[in-house]
């Protein structure tokens, strides 16, 4: 086994100088890695590993030669964090990046629940969920559709904490550049995208007039163009989200479509009237992908909802990682330190179900009681049971490991103990 930069010999849990909550969830792990099969990534030789001890920092450039060596190494070690690079090496314990001789990386993306609009008011579940819709559209619209890999391709994992990563793995992106790898970004991210160059606008001649000087004046309209229903990519969706646009702004009140397109600020009367102009001609307008049978006005007020909806249709993917061919990114089957959770790989149709909560806990984590603390009062679902937690509490040891691991509580009834808890 080559390997460098390894970690001195870890004194055993209880001569750790570790705080309780600390403590309490190196004795779960060590019970995890204890009957741990390692879930080896792809060319796992040419890989450099990375490890966040209990208490210490960050102890890289390490690499394995077969599933017993990383075993043995988390056995002895058990470690709060787990990375392996997304880079391949020729020499991956080298202890300088120049020195490794990169050969290549998988395409990653990483979507946390932090970038979310809104995260600090979500409680964990929910952030879960919004946090998954996002992942499904990414994969969906994105990965699959636009961008055109397979199923085969692209290995979906739960993060262990509050997101998801997408790792491409074809031997045409292997060797992608940071510059190639930030235009997907910005692709998925709809960076740059120019509404007036999908909805162009054409100028069409429609009648001619003598003017007093007998010289004959053409009549010109401007109006914007439809992108056909062939057209794939932001072309298509573009499309899509303006036939919503049509068919909401038909249906809905004034003060509604006001809620759902900010930027509109037209007044009841002309927003009454584009209904029921919408009403008559939407079918017309997709069929000759055209705008031509509405005013300069209407056109101008679906612009300004397309301005509106457009930057939703995005993927709020961590915009550093994915160009990064360097990165290093959570090891599958180890577990998260931050809520002592376990990084999984799931299909993509365990991806529409999938709350963390409830797949992802440790099958050695058992149900018997430990006493909480808890910071605050709140609301838990994990394994099927609902809990309802307040002050000094007593919890499934599954619970405790995540309440303790996200600082929701600390190990311990603060009555029976002198030490700060938190």
């Amino acid at each position: 086994m080559e390997q460098a930069g390894t970690f001195p010999q870890q004194k055993p849990y209880a001569e750790v100088e570790l705080d309780a909550n600390s403590r309490f969830l190196y004795k779960l792990f060590r019970r995890y890695y204890r009957g741990f099969k390692p879930d080896m990534p792809d060319r796992f030789t040419k890989k450099e590993y990375g490890f966040i001890p209990f208490g210490k920092t960050m102890q890289r450039h390490i690499a394995f030669g077969s599933q017993d060596d990383l075993k043995t190494f988390m056995v002895s070690k058990v470690p709060a964090h787990s990375y392996y690079s997304t880079a391949y090496y020729r020499h991956p314990a080298r202890p300088l990046m120049e020195e490794k001789e990169w050969m290549g990386a998988e395409l990653i993306f990483d979507l946390d629940a932090d970038h979310l609009a809104g995260a600090e008011e979500m409680t964990y579940s929910q952030m879960m969920v919004q946090i998954r819709k996002e992942m499904i559209s990414l994969v969906d619209d994105f990965l699959y559709s636009d961008l055109g890999f397979s199923e085969k391709q692209v290995h979906i994992c739960f993060s262990g904490g509050r997101g998801y990563h997408a790792h491409i793995r074809s031997n045409d992106i292997y060797t992608l550049g940071t510059n190639e790898r930030r235009e997907l970004v910005d692709y998925v991210s709809c960076m740059g995208l120019n509404l007036d160059e999908v909805f162009k606008i054409k100028t069409d001649v429609i009648g001619a007039s003598t003017m007093s000087n007998g010289m004959i004046r053409s009549n010109v309209r401007n109006f914007r163009t439809i992108p056909s229903a062939e057209e794939g990519g932001w072309m298509r969706k573009m499309r899509e989200a303006l036939k919503l646009i049509c068919k909401n702004m038909a249906e809905e009140d004034p003060k509604r479509i006001k809620a759902l397109y900010p930027s509109v600020n037209s007044g009841v009367q002309t927003l009454e009237k584009l209904s029921a102009h919408l009403r008559a001609c939407t079918d017309t307008m997709f069929r000759n992908n055209s705008m031509a049978v509405l005013s300069t006005n209407e056109q101008d007020i679906l612009m300004k909802a397309m301005g509106d909806v457009a930057p939703t249709l995005s993927s709020e993917v961590d915009k550093p990682v994915t160009p990064d061919i360097k990165r290093l990114i959570r090891l599958p089957g180890s577990l998260h330190g931050k809520t002592g959770l376990k990084v999984c790989h799931i299909t993509r149709q365990e991806l529409t179900d999938y709350d963390p909560l409830q797949f992802a806990v440790p099958d050695c984590y058992t149900d018997e009681s430990v006493k909480v603390t808890m910071r605050k009062d709140m609301s838990l679902y994990m394994l099927g049971e609902e809990m309802s937690l307040k002050g000094e509490t007593e919890v499934p040891e599954y619970a405790a490991a995540f309440l303790i691991g996200r600082k929701y509580a600390s190990y311990g009834w603060a009555s029976e103990r002198k030490d700060k808890l938190f």
